[in-house]
Order: structure tokens, then sequence, then C-alpha cells
């Protein structure tokens, strides 16, 4: 009789050890199911990121490229570092244009090139060098116009200006707005 007993309580014992494992399994589970991420957190990055857009006659009209490339579902944006991009113009050297960091919009109709922005452009028969140094240029790709409220410094051989606040159209007729404190020294040659 005690045997049976004995034996009785060591089955019941065990019966809810794998009851309860059982439940304590299911539980754990139910936990540990994926559940998306409301917040803003990158689907993909990508090293060493090129990409290139073409003109209606498909040559390079533009190229955007960085070291990194992180994009973030939620809003469809994109953030760069040591981007770096080039405006392409059919016979006269590209501008070029590389900053700290990046960011394209969800649309891709804006591009802000954060810290410190060179914009360079070589020279070329009949074409002087330019070269601007400003900070957080913003970039309407479409358009081909950039901008920025920082102090901006443009040199081209001798010739010097800076202001605050700037404003350039890259596409035919080029064009560079300086908007406050501007000086500035050209030498006639």
């Amino acid at each position: 009789m005690i045997g049976d007993s004995k034996n009785l309580l060591i089955g019941g014992i065990l019966l809810f050890l794998i009851l309860g494992s059982s439940w304590l399994n299911r539980a754990i589970e139910k936990k540990t199911e994926y559940q998306p991420a409301n917040q803003h957190s990158p689907d993909y990055y990508l090293n060493h990121f090129s990409a290139v857009t073409m003109d209606e006659n498909g040559k390079p009209d533009k190229r955007l490229s960085a070291d990194r490339m992180v994009h973030f579902p939620d809003d469809d944006t994109t953030e760069l570092s040591e981007p770096r991009m080039t405006i392409y113009d059919d016979d006269r050297p590209p501008w070029k244009v590389r900053s700290e960091t990046g960011w394209v919009s969800g649309d891709k109709e804006l591009v802000l090139l954060q810290g410190k922005v060179n914009i360079d452009r070589p020279a070329a028969p009949g074409i002087r060098p330019f070269n601007i140094i400003t900070r957080d240029l913003r970039v309407q790709p479409k358009s081909n116009y950039a901008e920025t409220d920082a102090d901006a410094y443009a040199k081209s051989r001798k010739d010097w200006v800076e202001s605050t606040g700037m404003q350039i159209w890259f596409a035919r007729p080029i064009r560079v707005k300086l908007l406050a404190k501007v000086r500035g020294r050209y030498e006639i040659e």
C-alpha cells in the first residue's frame, strides 16, 4: 500500500512537471514571436554605395555615392556617410560636391549634405576652376539647385568671395547668388 501511494505521488509529480513545462514552453513561444518595430529602424544598408541617374539621351546626369548608406522603411529616408555627388554637364567638367554626412528624403526631392561641404569644378579650356567651401547644403537634384544659410567661401584662381548664405544653380546658365555680408576680391587679368 505504501509502495502504491509512493508510485502514485511520483506519477502525479511527473504529470504536473510535464504539463507545467508544456504550458511554460507555449508561453515563451508567444512572447518571442517577431513583432515589427514601430520606431525608426533601418531595414538595410550598403557599403560603398553608388547610384547614377541618366538624362533623356542616356548620358550620366548625376551620381550619388557614399561610404555607407542606411535606409529607413518607416519614412523611406536614407542616411549617408561621406556622401559625394557629381553633377554632369555635357561639354564642361562636372561639379563635384562632398560632405561629412547626408540625408535623402523619401520622395528623393531633397538631399541634405551636412557638416563641412566642398563644391569643386576643375578647369578646362575656357573654363576657370571653381571651389566653394560651406556647411549644411540643401540640394534639390531635379532642378540642379542648392542653397545654404551658412557662411560660404568661393575661390577661382586668385579671386575670392565670401558671404553668409548662398544659392547655386548648376544648370546653364550657372548662377551663384550671395545672400548677406558679402565681401571679396576680384583681380583683372
